[in-house]
């Protein structure tokens, strides 16, 4: 019987020590990672806190909105440089469909990937390469605006998203449209 109670003893004093570990050591799924989960979650954790230079981060300064859990496939990351983030069209009248290029290149060591690119609204359409774009590469990202039904100052975001840390990198189309012009009221005139 004595036997049997120091095991009893030894196993309660294991499930003891891997509870307080799980505890206290972040979870048991800690200990299986490879050394690159670790570095990406320590760059998600610096990235989280607004601790990264513009140079990481687009030129910007800040990271609103920033999802790191947005789905992008197992790609090595790698960094995406903007000519420019934003546009702005000027003025133009209701109805005209606004188009603009936004130029870029993959800076990092690893082909550039992206899996999305989505407009803030229905009225704002982004298209973009298909294709791994290779380290020191460039592409292009094409938005076209439809001003229909949309009269008086605009700003629209487009998020794309890739395999860079962020994941998401946010470009900007704004200006201000012309509304129409209400067709004034007929008046109708009694029959006299």
């Amino acid at each position: 019987m004595e036997r049997s109670k120091q095991v009893q003893i030894g196993l309660l004093s294991l499930l003891a020590l891997l509870l307080l570990a799980n505890l206290f050591g972040g979870g048991f799924k800690n200990w299986f990672k490879s050394e690159g989960d670790k570095i990406r979650e320590s760059a998600a954790s610096v990235s989280n806190s607004g601790n990264l230079s513009a140079a990481n981060n687009g030129g910007n300064g800040n990271i609103p909105g920033t999802n790191l859990n947005a789905t992008v496939s197992n790609q090595p990351l790698t960094t995406i440089q903007y000519e420019s983030e934003k546009f702005n069209f000027g003025v133009v009248d209701e109805g005209e469909v606004v188009t603009h290029i936004y130029k870029f290149k993959n800076t990092g060591t690893e082909p550039l990937v992206i899996s999305n690119a989505k407009g803030s609204c229905g009225c704002t359409v982004p298209k973009w390469p298909q294709e791994p774009v290779p380290p020191g590469g460039s592409g292009e990202i094409k938005v076209e605006f439809n001003s229909k039904g949309k009269p008086g100052p605009q700003s629209k975001r487009v998020t794309v998203t890739a395999n860079t840390n962020p994941t998401e990198t946010y470009l900007e189309i704004s200006g201000e449209v012309r509304g129409k012009e209400q067709p004034a009221a007929k008046t109708v005139k009694p029959n006299g």
